[in-house]
Protein backbone atom coordinates (compact mmCIF):
# COMPACT_ATOMS: atom_id res chain seq x y z
CA UNK A 1 0.00 0.00 0.00
CA UNK A 2 1.18 3.82 -0.56
CA UNK A 3 -0.11 7.15 0.85
CA UNK A 4 0.66 10.75 -0.21
CA UNK A 5 0.25 13.25 2.32
CA UNK A 6 0.59 16.62 1.57
CA UNK A 7 0.01 19.69 3.73
CA UNK A 8 1.50 23.62 3.63
CA UNK A 9 4.07 22.25 6.18
CA UNK A 10 4.93 18.77 4.30
CA UNK A 11 5.08 16.72 1.31
CA UNK A 12 4.92 13.30 2.21
CA UNK A 13 5.08 9.24 0.40
CA UNK A 14 5.06 6.19 2.38
CA UNK A 15 4.76 2.76 1.10
CA UNK A 16 5.15 -0.23 3.21
CA UNK A 17 4.89 -3.67 1.66
CA UNK A 18 3.74 -6.11 5.01
CA UNK A 19 5.01 -9.10 3.03
CA UNK A 20 8.29 -7.64 2.70
CA UNK A 21 11.89 -8.80 3.54
CA UNK A 22 13.24 -5.89 5.73
CA UNK A 23 14.21 -3.25 2.72
CA UNK A 24 14.33 0.22 3.49
CA UNK A 25 14.76 3.05 1.48
CA UNK A 26 13.61 6.70 3.51
CA UNK A 27 14.76 10.28 3.02
CA UNK A 28 12.58 11.96 5.46
CA UNK A 29 14.92 15.06 5.95
CA UNK A 30 15.30 13.67 9.80
CA UNK A 31 18.49 11.30 9.78
CA UNK A 32 17.70 9.95 13.40
CA UNK A 33 14.27 8.85 11.97
CA UNK A 34 15.30 6.99 9.04
CA UNK A 35 17.68 5.10 11.35
CA UNK A 36 14.44 4.52 13.00
CA UNK A 37 12.31 3.37 10.34
CA UNK A 38 15.17 1.22 9.20
CA UNK A 39 14.59 -0.39 12.03
CA UNK A 40 10.75 -0.71 11.89
CA UNK A 41 11.81 -2.72 8.38
CA UNK A 42 14.77 -4.83 9.39
CA UNK A 43 13.27 -6.07 12.61
CA UNK A 44 10.01 -6.24 11.15
CA UNK A 45 10.71 -7.64 7.86
CA UNK A 46 8.36 -4.62 5.98
CA UNK A 47 9.53 -3.45 3.40
CA UNK A 48 9.48 0.38 4.02
CA UNK A 49 9.72 3.94 1.65
CA UNK A 50 9.45 7.19 3.11
CA UNK A 51 10.21 10.17 1.19
CA UNK A 52 9.50 13.39 2.59
CA UNK A 53 9.85 17.06 2.33
CA UNK A 54 9.18 19.57 5.42
CA UNK A 55 9.93 22.34 7.19
CA UNK A 56 13.12 21.46 9.06
CA UNK A 57 14.30 24.60 9.20
CA UNK A 58 11.41 25.44 12.32
CA UNK A 59 12.21 21.64 13.68
CA UNK A 60 11.67 17.85 12.95
CA UNK A 61 7.54 18.22 14.66
CA UNK A 62 5.76 18.26 11.16
CA UNK A 63 7.97 15.99 9.06
CA UNK A 64 8.00 13.49 11.92
CA UNK A 65 4.36 13.93 12.56
CA UNK A 66 2.99 13.64 8.86
CA UNK A 67 5.41 10.86 8.43
CA UNK A 68 3.52 8.75 11.34
CA UNK A 69 0.03 9.88 9.91
CA UNK A 70 0.80 8.66 6.46
CA UNK A 71 2.74 5.45 8.15
CA UNK A 72 -0.21 4.43 10.05
CA UNK A 73 -2.82 4.62 7.09
CA UNK A 74 -0.69 3.19 4.80
CA UNK A 75 -0.46 0.13 7.14
CA UNK A 76 -4.41 0.22 7.71
CA UNK A 77 -4.73 -0.08 3.79
CA UNK A 78 -2.13 -2.85 3.93
CA UNK A 79 -4.03 -5.15 6.13
CA UNK A 80 -7.65 -4.57 4.20
CA UNK A 81 -10.49 -5.62 6.84
CA UNK A 82 -7.07 -7.13 8.86
CA UNK A 83 -8.68 -10.80 8.48
CA UNK A 84 -7.05 -13.93 8.84
CA UNK A 85 -4.06 -12.36 10.79
CA UNK A 86 -3.01 -12.76 14.22
CA UNK A 87 -4.28 -9.03 15.59
CA UNK A 88 -2.05 -8.93 18.51
CA UNK A 89 1.67 -8.08 19.07
CA UNK A 90 3.84 -8.31 22.03
CA UNK A 91 7.26 -8.03 22.08
CA UNK A 92 10.92 -7.16 24.70
CA UNK A 93 13.75 -5.80 22.93
CA UNK A 94 16.92 -5.10 24.99
CA UNK A 95 19.84 -2.68 23.92
CA UNK A 96 22.48 -3.10 26.11
CA UNK A 97 20.76 -1.63 29.41
CA UNK A 98 18.06 -0.32 27.71
CA UNK A 99 14.42 -2.73 27.62
CA UNK A 100 11.52 -1.36 26.41
CA UNK A 101 8.53 -3.80 26.20
CA UNK A 102 5.75 -3.42 23.59
CA UNK A 103 2.13 -4.69 23.04
CA UNK A 104 -0.24 -3.97 20.89
CA UNK A 105 -4.11 -4.58 19.36
CA UNK A 106 -4.89 -4.04 15.24
CA UNK A 107 -8.21 -4.04 16.91
CA UNK A 108 -9.55 -0.88 14.66
CA UNK A 109 -9.50 1.29 17.99
CA UNK A 110 -6.60 3.89 18.63
CA UNK A 111 -5.10 4.35 21.56
CA UNK A 112 -1.46 4.96 22.99
CA UNK A 113 -0.40 4.60 26.39
CA UNK A 114 3.80 5.23 26.50
CA UNK A 115 5.81 5.21 29.59
CA UNK A 116 9.42 6.30 28.23
CA UNK A 117 11.70 8.24 30.55
CA UNK A 118 13.97 9.58 27.85
CA UNK A 119 17.19 11.43 29.91
CA UNK A 120 17.80 13.89 26.55
CA UNK A 121 16.13 16.39 25.23
CA UNK A 122 18.08 15.84 21.49
CA UNK A 123 19.10 12.61 19.90
CA UNK A 124 21.51 14.98 17.56
CA UNK A 125 18.73 17.08 15.95
CA UNK A 126 15.75 14.81 16.71
CA UNK A 127 13.49 15.99 19.70
CA UNK A 128 12.91 12.85 21.83
CA UNK A 129 9.48 14.19 22.52
CA UNK A 130 8.71 13.42 19.16
CA UNK A 131 9.13 9.74 20.15
CA UNK A 132 5.43 10.11 21.82
CA UNK A 133 4.23 11.94 19.19
CA UNK A 134 4.87 9.43 16.51
CA UNK A 135 3.63 6.49 17.81
CA UNK A 136 0.43 8.46 18.88
CA UNK A 137 0.01 9.79 15.45
CA UNK A 138 0.58 6.04 14.22
CA UNK A 139 -2.01 4.24 16.05
CA UNK A 140 -4.34 7.02 15.44
CA UNK A 141 -4.66 6.35 11.75
CA UNK A 142 -3.91 2.94 11.65
CA UNK A 143 -6.31 1.67 14.16
CA UNK A 144 -4.03 0.34 16.64
CA UNK A 145 -3.99 0.20 20.50
CA UNK A 146 -0.41 0.33 21.31
CA UNK A 147 1.18 -0.10 24.61
CA UNK A 148 4.95 0.58 25.13
CA UNK A 149 6.77 0.00 28.80
CA UNK A 150 10.21 0.95 29.17
CA UNK A 151 11.94 -1.87 31.97
CA UNK A 152 15.29 -0.45 31.95
CA UNK A 153 17.56 1.86 30.27
CA UNK A 154 20.12 5.00 30.85
CA UNK A 155 20.97 5.91 27.28
CA UNK A 156 18.53 7.95 25.47
CA UNK A 157 19.60 6.38 21.96
CA UNK A 158 19.33 2.92 23.57
CA UNK A 159 16.32 3.43 24.96
CA UNK A 160 14.68 4.48 21.73
CA UNK A 161 16.03 2.12 19.20
CA UNK A 162 15.02 -0.70 21.83
CA UNK A 163 11.51 0.69 21.43
CA UNK A 164 11.52 1.35 17.59
CA UNK A 165 12.90 -2.53 17.64
CA UNK A 166 10.05 -3.92 19.87
CA UNK A 167 7.92 -1.95 17.93
CA UNK A 168 8.50 -3.51 14.54
CA UNK A 169 8.95 -7.43 16.37
CA UNK A 170 5.09 -6.93 17.45
CA UNK A 171 3.50 -5.35 14.37
CA UNK A 172 5.15 -8.26 12.67
CA UNK A 173 3.52 -10.61 15.16
CA UNK A 174 0.48 -8.92 14.79
CA UNK A 175 0.64 -8.79 10.84
CA UNK A 176 1.23 -11.66 10.46
CA UNK A 177 -1.25 -14.98 8.66
CA UNK A 178 -3.10 -16.93 11.59
CA UNK A 179 -3.59 -20.25 9.37
CA UNK A 180 -5.90 -21.44 12.09
CA UNK A 181 -7.96 -18.42 11.62
CA UNK A 182 -8.76 -19.55 7.91
CA UNK A 183 -9.00 -16.20 6.75
CA UNK A 184 -11.93 -14.93 9.33
CA UNK A 185 -11.56 -11.95 11.13
CA UNK A 186 -9.89 -11.93 14.62
CA UNK A 187 -13.14 -10.57 16.76
CA UNK A 188 -16.00 -11.77 17.96
CA UNK A 189 -18.22 -8.31 16.77
CA UNK A 190 -16.52 -10.06 13.19
CA UNK A 191 -15.23 -6.03 12.46
CA UNK A 192 -11.40 -4.97 13.23
CA UNK A 193 -11.18 -2.05 10.97
CA UNK A 194 -12.61 1.91 11.77
CA UNK A 195 -15.34 2.42 9.46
Amino acid sequence: ASVERKTKETSVYVKINIDGTGKCDCDSGVPFLDHMLDQIASHGLFDVEVKAEGDTWIDDHHTTEDIALAFGQCLSLALGTRAGIFRFGDFSAPLDEALVHVVMDLSGRPHLSCDLVIPTERIGTFQTEMVEHFFMSLANTAGMTLHIRQLAGKNAHHIVESTFKAFARALRQACSVDERRAGKIASSKGVLTQN
